[in-house]
């Protein structure tokens, strides 16, 4: 069975720093893109982050570039996504997500979603 679990999300102060999981199983990572999204409450999914199946380019949103690293540890079959300096806007529900084909802003690109995990930034 193909899933993807998120893990490491939480209540931060602004300006804090966490790093967010993406365990797999049933598949192997390096042979999918794997992106990050987030959802805040009454808005759309939009994508933060993403990392390349093939040589591991990443790409961001404009807004996060500089202050979120995104990679990958093949040997745990894990993605994580690092973000510094985070604010009250970035606040929502982190999921990840995976592809077997290039990295790509719109979520239906993407075949399998874990069950997210809830990030939030507040003082």
């Amino acid at each position: 069975q193909l899933q993807l679990v998120e893990s490491g999300g939480g209540l931060v102060q602004p300006g804090g720093s966490l790093r967010l999981s993406c365990a797999a199983s049933g598949f192997t990572l390096i042979n999918y893109a794997i992106g990050w999204f987030r959802q805040a409450p009454g808005k759309e999914r939009e994508a933060v982050s993403c990392i390349s199946n093939s040589d591991g380019r990443t790409t961001w949103a404009d807004s996060r570039k500089g202050r979120f690293t995104i990679s990958r540890d093949s040997a745990k079959n894990t993605v994580y996504l690092r973000m510094n300096g985070l604010q009250p806007e970035a606040t929502g529900l982190y999921y990840c997500a995976a592809v077997r084909g290039p990295c790509s802003y719109y979520k239906d690109d993407y075949t399998y979603w874990g069950q997210g995990t809830q990030v939030t930034v507040s003082s």
